[in-house]
């Protein structure tokens, strides 16, 4: 989201084999540097970045990268490039035997299918929690990065985990009750760590609120100034 002419516009990025964003050949590749390639591409020279899981760890490896590039952070259950290998509790390591099965398997439809228990519903919960327009939209979605070719191999940043302290503000975070339980316990130690953070755990919500609970995540956005009341 970036300040444009006394107002705000809202852009997203897909990242590759995402969304609309194809893949036409495997090559090695940077996120931060995609990211940059599409602010540059867009004249932008600071934005306020908003990210949804990995969308969050190249949120933070940017602001940590080019701190200048950057007007705010709202980091959505971020995944934090460096962060150390969780230990998955007996229902998430569950479902992700499974997902890695159908995997495998090459059935991408129960992947599909698995990984919409897990990240739209809550592995806690029952599947099919989260119904309707959002569940269609989340398969829909899915299924495509599910089905695109390899992208290569992605370079990593330099690990942002010990270094979340030197994020400058703001610094929003974001995150649902429902989610994977370690997600929980990383966004509520990150909220500890991060100076001055503005924190967000909205309840009855898992890992993906702006699509299960829209009203309540713009009304964050609203509080923050990112959205006009």
């Amino acid at each position: 989201m970036a300040a444009a002419a006394g107002r705000r516009s809202a852009l997203r990025m897909d990242r590759r084999g995402f969304g609309q964003t194809r893949i036409t050949a495997a090559r090695p590749h940077a996120w931060v540097g995609d990211l940059l390639a599409v602010l540059d591409a867009l004249g932008l020279a600071r934005a306020e970045l908003i990210g949804c899981s990995q969308g969050g760890r190249i949120a933070i490896d940017l602001a940590l990268a080019h701190p200048e590039r950057v007007a705010g952070l709202t980091l959505v259950a971020p995944s934090v490039t460096g962060v150390p290998a969780p230990r998955l509790d007996a229902l998430v390591q569950s479902l992700a035997d499974a997902i890695d099965a159908a995997e495998a398997a090459k059935d991408v439809e129960q992947q599909n299918r698995l990984e919409a228990h897990l990240w739209l519903d809550g592995p806690a919960q029952s599947e099919g929690r989260v119904g309707g327009a959002a569940r269609e939209l989340f398969l829909a979605m899915n299924r495509i990065a599910l089905q695109s070719p390899p992208a290569g191999d992605a370079v990593d940043a330099p690990p942002a985990w010990a270094r979340l302290e030197a994020l400058a503000g703001p610094v929003r975070l974001v995150w649902g009750d429902l989610d994977l339980p370690h997600l929980v316990d990383r966004c509520r130690l990150m909220a500890a760590r991060i100076p001055g953070v503005q924190r967000w755990p909205l309840a009855g919500v898992a890992h993906l609120p702006s699509l299960e609970a829209p009203a309540a995540f713009n009304a964050v956005l609203r509080d923050v100034g990112l959205l006009d009341r």
